[in-house]
């Protein structure tokens, strides 16, 4: 009998993981760019992009955890990039997004967090469009493979 719970747990688990990375790989850049809104204070996207209180979102999708040059991140979340090699694949940046400090518990990120999913998977999709040097790009391989990626 456990054995078999255990088994439809597992499963229903890997079902609920890969319809996450669906949901999220679905998200409308164009609703996501007004979402945006609600991180431009210390945010920016694009060619001529700056570090500002937070760090350029450039590439973020599927980047490495503290990669963008010249911005100091909190010494909780360079231990734990540097602990486990964490990447910003989707389920991360959802999580993220959703709720900071569940992800990096001591992190400097202020913002409250996106609650709504819709919301998350459509700033996803709207971050995805930068490529690293702030160009537009097809967002489409870069959500299929940040969804593919572990953290």
């Amino acid at each position: 009998m456990f054995k078999h719970s255990f088994v439809a747990a597992f499963a229903a688990l890997a079902f609920s993981g890969s319809a996450l990375a669906q949901d999220l790989t679905g998200g409308d850049p164009e609703a996501g760019a007004k979402v945006f809104n609600k991180c431009r204070a210390c945010h920016m996207v694009g060619e001529d992009a700056k570090n500002r209180v937070g760090p350029t979102l450039n590439g973020i999708v599927g980047m490495e955890w503290g990669k963008v040059d010249g911005f100091k991140y909190s010494s909780s979340l360079t231990e734990i990039a540097a602990a486990e090699g964490k990447r910003w694949d989707l389920a991360t940046l959802s999580a993220y997004l959703e709720k900071p400090r569940d992800v990096i518990p001591k992190g400097r990120m202020a913002f409250a967090g996106l609650r709504k999913a819709e919301e998350r998977a459509d700033v996803i999709a709207y971050l995805a469009t930068f490529g690293p040097d702030g160009a537009t790009v097809d967002p489409a391989p870069v959500l299929e493979a940040a969804a593919g990626e572990g953290s």
